[in-house]
C-alpha cells in the first residue's frame, strides 16, 4: 500500500547573524570542513574559550569561539559543497538547515533560559 503522505516543508527558523560559534554549533550540530563538506557533530567538549569537537566520522579537532571565523561564516552563508558519507547527515537535518535563515536584526540569539532572565 503506497503512502500518499506529502512531505512537509520545515518551518523557517531565524537566528541572529553574529551569534557566537559555540552557540550555533550546539544548536545545529553541523560542521563545515575546509573543503566544504558538511559533517555531523557527535561531541562538543567546551574548555574555556576553546572546544574540542568530535564528528560522527571520528575526526577530532580544537576550535576557538568566534563570531567571524571561517566555520561560522560558512555555516551562515551556507557555502557547502556536499555532505560526509561517513557521518550520514540525515535528509531532515539538511532540510531544516536549508530552511534556517540568518538575519542581522531579527531572530534568536540562542541564549539559555538563565541568560535571558538576567539581561
Amino acid at each position: 500500500m503506497p503512502s500518499n503522505r506529502k512531505s512537509k516543508k520545515p518551518a523557517k527558523r531565524y537566528y541572529r547573524k553574529r551569534v557566537e560559534l559555540f552557540r550555533l554549533i550546539d544548536k545545529i550540530k553541523l560542521w563545515p570542513s575546509r573543503k566544504g563538506i558538511l559533517h555531523g557533530i557527535k561531541i562538543i567538549d567546551k574548555i574555556g574559550d576553546q572546544a574540542q569537537i568530535t564528528t560522527h566520522c571520528n575526526k577530532t579537532f580544537t576550535v576557538n569561539n568566534s563570531k567571524n571565523s571561517r566555520a561560522a561564516r560558512w555555516l551562515r552563508n551556507k557555502w557547502i559543497t556536499g555532505t560526509c558519507r561517513v557521518c550520514r547527515v540525515p535528509d531532515w537535518k539538511l532540510a531544516k538547515y536549508s530552511a534556517t535563515q540568518f538575519k542581522r536584526h531579527h531572530g534568536s540569539l540562542l541564549l539559555k533560559e538563565s541568560e535571558k532572565r538576567v539581561k
